[in-house]
């Protein structure tokens, strides 16, 4: 949400800096904060609403390097300008990647902080603008992490083809979800998107449910019934939890797929229907196939693109986000009047780790929005499996033939990720030392 007066937080060990800006930015209009180091400004960024970061790159008790690290974890819309009297090439280099905005060089003149304050102003309404109605935003998927931004990069690629799509993932990742996103951006968007769990009614219901049935189908069927494909025609046709079709309904299904043609329960017109077949599952289907549970040729019928959705806790930087949407919907619903969550209450959220994913977050911070007692979520309103948990270390999954220089990326960045940006701790985290951090950031 914009805001009318820009908040700038101004953070400098010297406190001639701090009160020259503090002047010159005032009198340009914005509201301006001032701390003498990064410490102090993760404090303050965590209570304040802040929009852009002027920091001094060299500061006692954290730079202004690992201050721009440490907020990215929880505020990742702040925009950042750095300044340091020891400016080089590799540092400036280093901000910019980090996400910076500039890298002024000291001494400088007011009027280039200003403008590059302006600038970052700009982008950060931007980035807010662009996280409300981006990729995902629409349909109700929460997220900047790397790994769910190459989800959705697939997905829109595929959306606008007639491809089965299936989507794999734990449950509580949100396959629901990527499913809207694959009829919202198809051409089929004006269409029914029809959605069906195939665990959730035994065999003969669901092959009614499916291709409809015929008057005296079957004992109770006292009307003619269409299916889930007829009503889909011209639209999507959701099936979760594929995993859990019989063998007969497999076989039906698969020539659906291959023919477009199918018979009501107990009827014997053949019918048509023109659906795009998204699946899902939390199921091994490649697994299934090893013991006969699940059609071979269906299985590569539903998996013409695959779409893999990875685990909340390989995608812990999308947590304070996540955290942020559903406080602001919960606190709506419930009638409650939660501002916020405290640093230590978001710490512990961010080191658990969330076997049910997405939805156990959600569950969670419902709970803790109908038991806090105050404006702020604490560490007491969350469940004790949370609050008492020991800090889970993140698991990275490489697929075998990833090149040793993918790997070495991925694991680097997974390790800033869970040390908040703490190249130190990261690199003994993972027993390397800095300047292996350091390499890896200045080629990225």
């Amino acid at each position: 949400m914009a805001v009318e007066v820009p908040t700038v937080l101004v953070v400098d060990d010297s406190r001639s800096v701090r009160d020259s800006l503090q002047r010159t930015l005032a009198r340009r209009g914005y509201r301006v904060l001032t701390c003498a180091n990064g410490l102090d400004a993760v404090e303050i960024l965590r209570r304040e609403d802040v929009q852009v970061v002027v920091a001094d790159l060299k500061m006692p008790r954290m730079d202004g390097m690992r201050l721009l690290n440490s907020a990215r974890t929880f505020r990742p819309e702040v925009q950042f300008v750095i300044i340091s009297a020891f400016g080089t090439v590799q540092k400036a280099v280093e901000a910019m990647k980090l996400g910076a905005v500039d890298f002024i060089v000291k001494p400088f003149r007011q009027e280039v902080v200003c403008g590059a304050v302006q600038k970052a102003v700009k982008r950060y309404h931007h980035q807010v603008a662009e996280r409300q109605t981006g990729m995902g935003a629409e349909c109700g998927i929460v997220g900047r992490s790397r790994a769910l931004r190459e989800v959705l990069a697939v997905v829109r690629r595929v959306a606008p083809t007639t491809a089965t799509v299936l989507i794999e993932g734990e449950s509580g990742t949100g396959k629901e979800l990527i499913a809207e996103a694959l009829h919202r951006w198809s051409d089929r968007a004006g269409g029914p998107l029809v959605k069906v769990s195939c665990a959730a009614l035994p065999e003969t219901l669901l092959e009614a449910e499916l291709f409809g049935h015929e008057r005296g189908a079957f004992t109770g069927a006292l009307y003619r019934k269409k299916g889930r494909f007829e009503l889909a025609h011209g639209g999507t046709l959701f099936l979760d939890e594929v995993s859990q079709l019989s063998p007969a309904v497999q076989v039906k299904l698969l020539r659906v797929l291959q023919s477009g043609e199918f018979e009501r329960l107990g009827g014997t017109e053949t019918l048509r229907a023109d659906v795009r077949l998204v699946a899902a599952t939390n199921s091994n289907l490649e697994a299934m196939l090893a013991t006969g549970r699940f059609r071979e040729d269906l299985y590569y019928r539903l998996n013409v693109v695959r779409v893999q959705l990875p685990p909340l806790r390989e995608r812990r930087e999308d947590i304070p986000l996540l955290v942020e949407h559903f406080i602001a919907l919960y606190r709506q619903r419930n009638n409650r009047h939660v501002e916020g969550i405290s640093r230590g209450a978001l710490e512990l959220l961010t080191r658990y780790h969330w076997p049910g994913n997405v939805r156990e977050l959600e569950h969670v911070i419902e709970r803790a929005i109908v038991l806090a007692e105050g404006p702020v979520i604490r560490p007491r309103d969350l469940p004790e499996r949370i609050s008492g948990a020991r800090v889970a270390v993140p698991e990275v999954r490489v697929p075998l033939g990833t090149t040793l220089k993918e790997i070495e990326r991925r694991v680097i960045e997974q390790a800033l990720a869970h040390t908040g940006g703490d190249k130190t701790a990261a690199a003994a985290l993972l027993g390397i030392g800095r300047r292996t951090i350091y390499r890896h950031l200045t080629r990225r």
